[in-house]
């Protein structure tokens, strides 16, 4: 992050610790139950900010090499992700063209061909169909249209996105990400992405719409309840600065330990290091930069329902961890990360989740201490209605 914003950013936090105040939205806001309850709601949110959208798919440290690939699932479209022979990141439909099996499942690496499962037709990793068994069974058949079906895709500061929809006849099949990202791009390439390397990815399943597992994120309004005894003494409560870009936005929550740098020049003043900064990158990626590794958080509905979801998270530290010793430090500080939202964020989701069927109330109120999490859901709301 620049160092002037840095600054500006930390004097506002000073001021409302002086003040005992917060960022505020200039309004309540209220929030219809039924757009975490309605069936209708989840297929437009679905088809309009999942599969229209590009999406964060994976990241550069998860590819390094030719032929390495991952697929997801996520969005109801089977998607492969490879890095071809020439370094270039290329994204297809995870769809043989014989008879529509899966060529590829779950990642691996320095993969040359894929080949279908089913019966054996095989692509290479810029998806031309390079090979048919019994191919005098198919007279006249065109390979050349046969390859697996293109997804427009970008590779950006160590971020692989992609769209589940293909490109439309005479429309770029190349992604304008900084377009997407509405002025945020450069505040990301500052944390260096490419320069981090991949510890681990969990997959969590809840129960609990997608939009409800994004608003834990967005708010420090709770922390003083739900995390008394976990991050509390950590974290000022009730405190947080918050921006938008375009559809996407960051809150910053201040450390207590940022009092500390009352006592230094500004030109040292390290925000990073004394806040944690959630980033969301619009409609359900949650990227958080901590003062010593990256969380990235993907946020997807499941089966089809309002009250399934899974969450994905990429945890990313700065060296590559080669002894035991490192190894425990980092798988601590993730089981630490898991927990936290295990045990204390995502349980009470649920509870919210199943409590929307009880018909106690018709609508959530967000205060005007929770501004992140308004401008979040207006924008949902916005683009969906």
């Amino acid at each position: 992050m620049d160092q002037n914003l840095q600054t500006i950013l930390v004097h506002e936090v000073l001021q409302h610790i002086d003040a005992r105040t917060t960022q505020l939205a200039d309004e309540i806001y209220v929030n219809p139950v039924s757009n975490y309850t309605s069936t209708d709601r989840l297929s437009t949110e679905l088809e309009v900010l999942f599969r229209q959208r590009p999406l964060l798919v994976g990241l550069s440290c998860q590819l390094p090499e030719p032929g390495d690939f991952l697929t997801c699932d996520y969005t109801g479209i089977p998607q492969l992700i490879v890095r071809g022979e020439d370094r270039t990141v290329r994204a297809f439909m995870n769809v043989c063209r014989h008879r529509g099996a899966r060529v590829a499942e779950g990642h691996g690496n320095t993969r040359k061909r894929f080949r279908c499962p089913y019966h054996g037709w095989n692509y290479d990793t810029n998806g031309k169909l390079v090979g048919i068994p019994d191919k005098q069974s198919f007279p006249g058949i065109d390979r050349s249209a046969c390859g697996l079906i293109p997804l427009p895709v970008t590779e950006s500061d160590g971020m692989i996105w992609a769209s589940a929809t293909p490109a439309t006849s005479g429309v770029s099949a190349k992604l304008d990400i900084n377009s997407q990202l509405e002025g945020l791009g450069t505040e990301l390439r500052s944390y260096d992405v490419a320069g981090y390397h991949h510890y681990a990815s969990r997959a969590l399943h809840l129960k609990m719409n997608w939009k409800l597992v994004i608003d834990t994120f967005l708010e420090p309004y709770h922390f003083g309840v739900l995390h008394k005894n976990s991050i509390s003494p950590i974290f000022f409560s009730n405190l947080c600065l918050f921006h938008s870009f375009g559809p996407n936005l960051r809150v910053t929550y201040p450390r207590r330990s940022v009092e500390s740098l009352r006592d230094r020049p500004e030109a040292e003043w390290d925000l990073v290091a004394h806040t944690a900064l959630i980033y969301v990158l619009f409609p359900n990626t949650v990227f958080v930069v901590q003062a010593d590794h990256l969380e990235i958080w993907r946020i997807y509905p499941m089966d089809n329902a309002v009250d399934r979801s899974v969450i994905v998270l990429d945890f990313l530290v700065p060296e590559p961890v080669v002894s035991e010793s490192a190894r425990a430090h980092w798988e601590s500080n993730l089981e630490l990360v898991i927990r936290t939202v295990s045990d204390e964020d995502f349980p009470t989701g649920e509870g919210i989740q199943s409590g929307f069927d009880s018909g106690a109330q018709s609508h959530l109120t967000y205060g005007r201490n929770e501004p992140a999490l308004a401008y979040f859901e207006r924008t949902v709301s916005q683009l969906v209605e």
